[in-house]
């Protein structure tokens, strides 16, 4: 059987059921690309071991000896001790992405991913959408504010979490999904960029949803996001809780899955308690359901 035929149906197995909230009619086929004839017995450059491949997803690899660098769509990709990777598409990413390997003795391997596309919760206002014309204040606090969470994300702890399966770091009724939008008169607004969850009140206490460095721990209130707390999960992935009553960690503070390091509230921009979980990589900003699987 050729590789590219195994490699397709390794993805098949492991993107079965993954629970995406709209698969696509049908998912785009790809193709893996050598720059020069491998032979029968021959070692590929990586193989996927997890993967959600659609738009707000993830795929989590091993690369094998031998492998020079990685990259995905031309930027690299940190590969760890042992092979292990980890790479996300964005919500808005295109329906192709490449993954890209170059061998110690010079060979390279390409296999194009298929991303599928989903269909977001969209809401059509008839209303024209209002203008924000912020104060000269605002800016100057919110460029602040930006800045430090800038910072933070650009910080690597070699954090190890991403590792992990993730776990749901609050229970509650989802009041607000990943991607939904609205568009006024034809002009979209900003999407949800997280999950809210609400729990019936402030106070409520919620965990880590995977092993991580606190990166920023906002105990003065942002405009917007409030008592805002982001964790470092390792390899570029990163999650940010905000809304919080209560920050029970402090930046460098190294945490483990399931610790407690937080609680919900309706601090910043918010219209009653709950806590919104965000997740990026990168610049991408992921769906965390699908890191968590459904909330059962």
């Amino acid at each position: 059987m050729s590789y590219a035929r195994r490699f397709a149906g390794a993805l098949a197995a492991l993107t079965a059921g993954c629970g995406a909230p709209a698969p696509p009619e049908a998912a785009p086929s790809f193709a893996v690309t050598r720059a020069a004839p491998a032979a029968p017995s021959e070692p590929v450059a990586f193989a996927v071991n997890r993967a959600q491949l659609t738009q707000g997803g993830w795929l989590g690899g091993t690369a094998t000896g031998g492998i020079a660098t990685l990259t995905l769509d031309g930027k690299p990709v940190p590969v760890g001790p042992d092979g292990r990777f980890f790479v996300a598409f964005d919500r808005d990413a295109g329906t192709r992405a490449t993954l890209a390997a170059r061998l110690a003795d010079g060979r390279s391997e390409t296999v194009t991913l298929p991303i599928a596309p989903r269909a977001w919760e969209i809401e059509h206002v008839d209303v024209a959408p209002r203008p924000a014309i912020p104060s000269e204040a605002f800016r100057r606090i919110r460029a602040g504010e930006l800045a430090r969470i800038a910072a933070a994300r650009a910080k690597q702890t070699g954090a190890q979490g991403w590792r992990q399966d993730f776990v749901w770091p609050a229970r509650g009724r989802i009041s607000g999904r990943f991607g939904s939008q609205r568009i006024y008169r034809g002009e979209p607004g900003s999407y949800h960029s997280g999950i809210d969850i609400a729990t019936g009140g402030s106070g409520a206490a919620f965990v880590a949803p995977a092993d991580g460095v606190v990166i920023l721990a906002a105990t003065s209130p942002f405009t917007l996001e409030g008592k805002l707390l982001m964790i470092d999960h390792g390899a570029g992935l990163n999650s940010a809780f905000l809304h919080c009553s209560e920050l029970l960690v402090r930046e460098g503070e190294a945490v483990r899955q399931g610790q407690v390091i937080g609680r919900i509230g309706a601090t910043g921009r918010a219209t009653g308690p709950h806590l919104h979980w965000s997740l990026k990589w990168r610049e991408a900003r992921l769906d965390p359901i699908l890191f968590t699987g459904p909330m059962g």
